[in-house]
């Protein structure tokens, strides 16, 4: 009689099975185009650099803007009164001296403002002229040559004895200037427009003076 052959059992350890993932974390899988938080600081330090490389550069200051130079503190020299100042041409003809007579075009600069200059055209009977070179006395007090409120030359235009006066400090921050020279000062209040102030410029301000020399006459030959 044949044995019946008895099927053989096979044993199993059941392991308890991983616990399920959490409902947020299981949300944030199932997000289309999710990252991990390593990444996404990564991807938002990219974009960051992106944005410094691609940014434009600061704007420059006003003066920069208007084609004007601008001169550091430290590049000025002081003169033997305390004025300080600064050549942004060095001229190449006769120098001016005390007692000369000279003929210049100045610019007040206040904040980037030309506040007053010699260069503005007057309005006369309804017509524009061009404004002429302001002549002084190097050395002299200032506004002895304004005695004459209006001046006349020979092509009929006024000079710049009708436009606002100059500061004080232009009658000796010129010495030693030549012609053709363009020389920039920082004027003190005391030796500006004081108290008072003048058109943009504020009473007790101080602002930058821009000084052309455009002609000498020595003492000897006046």
């Amino acid at each position: 009689m044949a044995s019946s052959a008895l099927p053989s059992r096979t044993f199993y350890r059941h392991c308890a099975p991983p616990p399920p993932p959490s409902r947020e974390a299981c949300a944030a899988c199932c997000l289309p185009g999710a990252v991990s938080r390593r990444r996404a600081a990564a991807q938002l330090l990219s974009a960051a650099g992106f944005l410094i490389a691609i940014s434009p550069p600061p704007p420059p200051s006003l003066a920069a803007r208007r084609g004007r130079r601008v001169v550091p503190p430290e590049d000025y020299v002081t003169a033997p009164d305390g004025l300080k100042y600064y050549d942004l041409v060095e001229g190449k003809g006769p120098t001016a001296e005390k007692g000369s007579t000279v003929q210049v075009h100045f610019d007040c600069i206040y904040r980037g403002i030309t506040a007053v200059s010699s260069r503005e055209s007057k309005l006369l009977a309804g017509n524009r002229s061009i404004a002429q070179p302001y002549e002084f006395t190097v050395g002299s007090l200032p506004g002895k040559e304004r005695k004459r409120e209006f001046v006349d030359n020979a092509n009929g235009l006024y000079s710049a004895q009708a436009s606002p006066k100059p500061p004080a400090a232009m009658y000796t921050i010129t010495e030693g200037m030549k012609v053709g020279g363009k020389r920039r000062v920082i004027v003190p209040p005391e030796l500006g427009y004081g108290k008072k102030g003048m058109s943009e410029i504020p009473p007790d301000a101080p602002f930058e003076l821009d000084i052309e020399l455009l002609e000498v006459v020595p003492p000897a030959e006046k």
